[in-house]
């Protein structure tokens, strides 16, 4: 087995996708790559969400047009799968389009990678998601702002929703908005990298967000972050 660097446990992947020589490309890159291990292979939506509660990848690299079952409707599966809410879901297609990316978001996904992305981006977006953290393709994320921009809520609405963070809940999620991480987050409030992640795994909590690119929706919608 791969030993991740600095000893600790490997990134467990499940390569999902219909085409073999793509699923042969990805785990060629992956194997190759130390503190990254594939666990399984999938070619239907179907065979993913079967295969997860018995392999428990950290990372599913799944793709969206797949017979039987798409990967959107698997990623969704996947998401309410009981045990597996570590599982996080790293879609990677051809298809950037609006309607697959905010079906994917909506479904459960914690990023969205198109395939012409270079080996050194893949991997490190399997490790960003494995991490726990949220990643979309730079031009995927400025189009998801302008869309979600353009439905912010009322002031009413959006004071309800935010009604329940304490003023340095908001702070951090302010922060979150801004595409900062943990330790970012920390520098800019003098906290703690862990006390960052502790701040931002109770905002997520209280708002319901499976994961950071939900939280970077919410300070759009409401108004803490402006573009």
């Amino acid at each position: 087995m791969t030993v991740a660097a600095g000893g600790g446990s490997p990134v467990r992947v499940l390569l999902v996708d219909d085409e073999q020589l793509v699923r042969s490309g990805f785990r060629l890159l992956l194997d190759t790559e130390d503190g990254v291990v594939v666990v399984g292979e999938a070619t239907t939506g179907v065979e993913a969400v079967r295969q997860v509660p018995v392999v428990r990848p950290d990372v599913v690299l799944m793709d969206i047009r797949m017979p039987v079952m798409d990967g959107i409707e698997a990623t969704r599966r996947i998401a309410s799968l009981p045990g597996c809410e570590r599982v996080r879901v790293l879609i990677l297609t051809t298809y950037d389009t609006d309607a697959y990316v905010f079906a994917g978001l909506r479904a459960g996904a914690s990023g969205f990678l198109l395939k012409d992305a270079g080996p050194a981006e893949l991997l490190h977006a399997v490790r960003v998601v494995a991490a726990g953290e949220a990643l979309l393709a730079p031009r995927v994320t400025r189009r998801l702002i302008g869309q979600f921009t353009e439905r912010r809520v009322a002031q009413e609405d959006a004071e309800q929703r935010l009604a329940g963070l304490t003023k340095r809940e908001r702070e951090v999620l302010t922060l979150v908005g801004r595409g900062m991480r943990n330790d970012e987050i920390g520098a800019a409030l003098f906290l703690s990298p862990a006390t960052a992640r502790t701040h931002v795994s109770h905002v997520m909590a209280k708002l319901g967000a499976r994961d950071r690119v939900q939280l970077v929706v919410i300070a759009y919608q409401t108004g803490l972050v402006v573009p």
